[in-house]
């Protein structure tokens, strides 16, 4: 049996936009912007998690590589921790990773 969809029920759903919004604030609030910080930050940190995984490498071993400690590398995978440029491009790196800074 198939089922056709309710358009009032579609039309009162809200957007991620507004779900955002309603939790975090409108774009272009300091609240807003402090969670897409964190967003990003732990964006990029699964990022090199799950390739530092697919790698078969411990945080020890990739923290010896950038020459960090390993609570450190750690700590970025958990999103408790920000990380500078210099070492995201080191950590990338070490992973064999390589990104592109785009306009």
């Amino acid at each position: 049996m198939i089922r056709q969809l309710d358009s009032q029920k579609l039309a009162a759903l809200k957007t991620a936009d507004e779900h955002l919004a309603t939790r975090y604030g409108a774009e272009g609030t300091a609240h807003r912007a402090e969670f897409e910080a964190r967003a990003r930050a732990w964006y990029f940190a699964e990022i090199l998690r799950e390739r530092r995984k697919a790698a078969r490498m411990t945080q020890q071993q990739l923290a010896e590589m950038v020459g960090k400690k390993r609570e450190y590398i750690a700590m970025l995978e958990r999103g408790e921790t920000d990380m500078q440029l210099s070492t995201f491009i080191m950590i990338s790196d070490a992973l064999g990773l390589k990104f592109a800074l785009t306009l």
